[in-house]
């Protein structure tokens, strides 16, 4: 069975390419809905008009449609609520300079 686990150390591997960063380090991953063999991840992006954004959401697809036992994946763009700094990782806030 899928866990949120599972996605979020597949997400490690989607890399937001401006910032040379994961997804998950950076914030942008929100949450994942898993029913069965299906799985929804919700995302965001650092700014609406993300140049990366279309980039980005097909590796979010391919990272976790490459989970053993995933059939169907979902990738699910929001701006609720919007994203900031305050949700990357302590490690990606000090290497941005955020800190």
């Amino acid at each position: 069975m899928i866990t949120k686990d599972d996605v979020v150390e597949a997400l490690h591997d989607v890399e937001d390419p401006e910032l040379g960063m994961d997804i998950v380090e950076l914030g942008l991953y929100y949450d994942a809905e898993i029913e069965g063999e299906r799985v929804k991840v919700i995302h965001s992006l650092t700014s609406m008009g993300c140049p990366a954004g279309p980039m980005i959401q097909e590796n979010i697809h391919d990272a976790v449609a490459a989970l053993p036992g995933v059939e169907q994946v979902e990738v699910e763009l929001t701006f609720d609520p919007p994203w900031t700094p305050d949700r990357m990782s302590d490690d990606a806030k000090f290497i941005l300079g955020f800190g």
